[in-house]
C-alpha cells in the first residue's frame, strides 16, 4: 500500500502540532501555549510548506481525474504523520483527524484538493469544553436517561466533525396561475341570492434564493443534520485548511448535479408560497404550480461545524449533535428502563396509598 504525506500545522515556537481554538478564534499549541492569528501563522515556515504540500496534491489529484473511480480510491493508500512518521489509516470520506500514536491533528490534503477543496469554511465558534457544558445542561433535562449515558467517559467521547454540504444561491423568475372565486350574498324580500365570480389570476416576480443548504454526505443521519440547521449567511468564510486543525472533517461524496433537481423542488415550493401568498381577497384559491426559470445559479462546496457523541444501547445507536457554530441542539437519547419501573413502583404505592386513606375516610 502507497504511504502519503498528511500536514501537520507546526507551531514555530516548539513544532509541535496546531489546533484552531474556537474559543479564541487563534490556532494553538497545547505544549508552548504560543497562539496565532490567521495571517501570523500563514507567514510562518510550516504554513508555507502546508501549502506546498497542498499544491502538489491538487496537481496529482488533478492528474487523477482521468483514472477511473475504483482504481483512483484503490491509489488513497495509507498517510504518514509528518510529526512522529506513523501511519495514519481512515475511510474514504475522512479529510482531517488526528495521528492514533502523538494525537496531532493531521489534514488529509489529497483529498481536499483540486476539484474537492471547500470553497467556503464555517469555524467552530464552540469549543470542547462548551460543547460537554451544553451537552449536559441538555441532558440534565432528561429524566429517564441511564447512568452511563453522562458519565464523564461518554461525555468526553464528544466530537468535533467538520461535515460537507452544498451552499446554493439562485436568481429565478417564476410565474404561476391560479384559479379564485369570490362570492357575494344577498337578501331581496324573501329570496337569498348567491352570486360567484370565478377569476384566473397570474403572479410573476424574480425571486432570489440565498444559502440553500444541502447534506453532501451520504452516510449521514438526514434527521440529524436538518435538526442542527442552519448556519447564520455571515459566518461563511472563504476556506482555509489551517481551520481544520484539531478536528475530524469529511469530504463529500454527493456530487451538485445529484442534489440539483431537488434543490430546484425546494425552490419551486417556495416560490408558490411567496406568490401564493399575494392573491388576497377572495373566498377560494387554487394555485397552481409555478413555472421557474433559473437565470443564475451559484454552489458553494461548504465544511460546517458540528459536535458529535453517539451513545449505543443494546444495538441501538443514539445520537447527539450540537451545532458548533450557533449552538443549536439535536438529539435522540435511550430511555433507562429502571428508572421507568421504579418510577412505576412509586406511582403505584402513593396511588395505593391514597386509596387506602380514602377509604378509611369513607368509612
Amino acid at each position: 500500500m502507497e504511504t502519503k504525506a498528511a500536514i501537520t500545522y507546526q507551531c514555530p515556537n516548539c513544532s509541535a502540532g496546531l489546533s484552531f481554538d474556537p474559543g479564541k478564534g487563534k490556532f494553538a499549541c497545547e505544549f508552548c501555549r504560543s497562539e496565532f492569528t490567521e495571517q501570523e501563522l500563514a507567514e510562518t515556515e510550516s504554513a508555507k510548506a502546508a501549502e506546498d504540500a497542498a499544491s502538489e496534491a491538487a496537481e496529482k489529484a488533478a492528474e487523477a481525474s482521468e483514472i477511473p473511480d475504483e482504481e483512483y480510491s484503490a491509489q488513497l493508500g495509507q498517510y504518514e504523520c509528518s510529526s512522529c512518521g506513523a501511519g495514519v489509516v481512515c475511510d474514504d470520506n475522512t479529510a482531517a483527524t488526528e495521528c492514533p500514536y502523538c494525537h496531532s491533528p493531521v489534514i488529509l490534503v489529497g483529498r481536499l484538493a483540486g476539484q474537492m477543496r471547500p470553497h467556503k469554511v464555517i469555524p467552530f465558534q464552540f469549543d470542547k469544553e462548551g460543547a460537554k457544558a451544553a451537552f449536559r445542561k441538555f441532558a440534565k433535562r432528561k429524566w429517564f436517561l441511564p447512568k452511563d449515558f453522562t458519565e464523564e467517559a461518554q461525555v468526553e467521547r464528544i466530537t468535533g466533525i467538520y461535515y460537507p454540504f452544498w451552499v446554493t444561491d439562485a436568481d429565478t423568475t417564476a410565474t404561476m396561475t391560479a384559479r379564485a372565486t369570490r362570492v357575494r350574498v344577498w337578501r331581496s324580500g324573501d329570496y337569498r341570492y348567491t352570486e360567484t365570480s370565478n377569476f384566473r389570476i397570474h403572479r410573476k416576480g424574480d425571486i432570489h434564493f440565498e444559502d440553500i443548504v444541502t447534506p453532501a454526505l451520504r452516510e449521514e443521519d438526514r434527521e440529524m443534520l436538518d435538526g442542527i440547521l442552519p448556519y447564520p449567511s455571515d459566518s461563511l468564510q472563504e476556506f482555509s485548511m489551517p481551520y481544520l486543525s484539531g478536528f475530524l472533517a469529511k469530504k463529500r461524496d454527493i456530487e451538485k448535479e445529484t442534489v440539483r433537481e431537488a434543490v430546484k423542488g425546494r425552490m419551486i415550493d417556495y416560490s408558490r408560497t411567496l406568490l401564493r401568498n399575494t392573491i388576497h381577497g377572495y373566498n377560494t384559491v387554487q394555485a397552481n404550480m409555478p413555472h421557474l426559470v433559473t437565470n443564475r445559479i451559484h454552489w458553494d462546496y461548504t465544511l460546517m461545524p458540528i459536535w458529535l457523541l453517539n451513545y449505543i444501547r443494546r444495538g441501538k445507536t443514539y445520537t447527539y449533535a450540537m451545532n458548533g457554530y450557533t449552538g443549536k441542539v439535536y438529539g435522540r437519547v435511550p430511555v433507562s428502563g429502571k428508572k421507568l419501573a421504579i418510577l412505576g413502583a412509586v406511582v403505584g404505592a402513593v396511588t395505593g396509598l391514597l386509596a387506602g386513606l380514602i377509604t378509611a375516610l369513607v368509612m
